[in-house]
């Protein structure tokens, strides 16, 4: 009877495992957090912040994502996966997580990040911090745009006072 469920145990372990490692492949990137201290109004708020970017926020055990990481030959999170530990799994752009996390920690500051992964290799949080200060896509595109009109407009107005001193 006890090695019917030390058994069982064991496969659902298991399983978790291959669930984790099934999120771990899928993701474009993630966030590893540390959430200890933080209030449940405010655990709401960074759950929803999560949602509406398409980001999975999930309370895993480290001993099984530690397991999973191994078994995808990823290494790096030895030491970090200790504690109350969260993961941050970014599904559709890989600098979500750690955006929604940095603007969360501004005003939570039991929110703590502790290291990422990003394109299958370890990241440090000072790296996750610097990620997540990249501008979005949208932003840089409009930037860009910005610096291509420029000289344009610079060459518009040249022509322009040109025109008007020659009438």
């Amino acid at each position: 009877m006890a090695e019917k469920k030390i058994s069982e145990a064991r496969q659902q372990k298991a399983a978790q495992i291959e669930e984790i490692k099934a999120k771990i492949e899928k993701c474009s990137a993630f966030v590893v957090v540390d959430y200890k201290g933080i209030s449940v109004a405010d655990d709401t708020k960074l759950r929803s912040d999560f949602r509406s970017n398409d980001v999975e926020y999930r309370v895993l055990k480290n001993r099984l994502v530690q397991r999973a990481l191994d078994e995808l030959k990823i290494s790096g999170f030895e030491g970090h996966l200790e504690g109350p530990t969260a993961i941050a799994f970014a599904n559709g752009d890989p600098l979500a997580a750690a955006k929604v996390i940095s603007e969360n920690s501004k005003t939570v500051k039991a929110l703590e990040v502790k290291c990422g992964l990003m394109d299958g290799a370890y990241i440090d949080a000072a790296t996750v911090e610097k990620l997540a200060a990249i501008p979005s896509k949208e932003v840089l595109l409009a930037q860009l745009l910005g610096l291509l009109q420029s000289p344009l407009s610079g060459l518009a107005r040249a022509l322009q006072q040109i025109a008007e001193k020659n009438q």
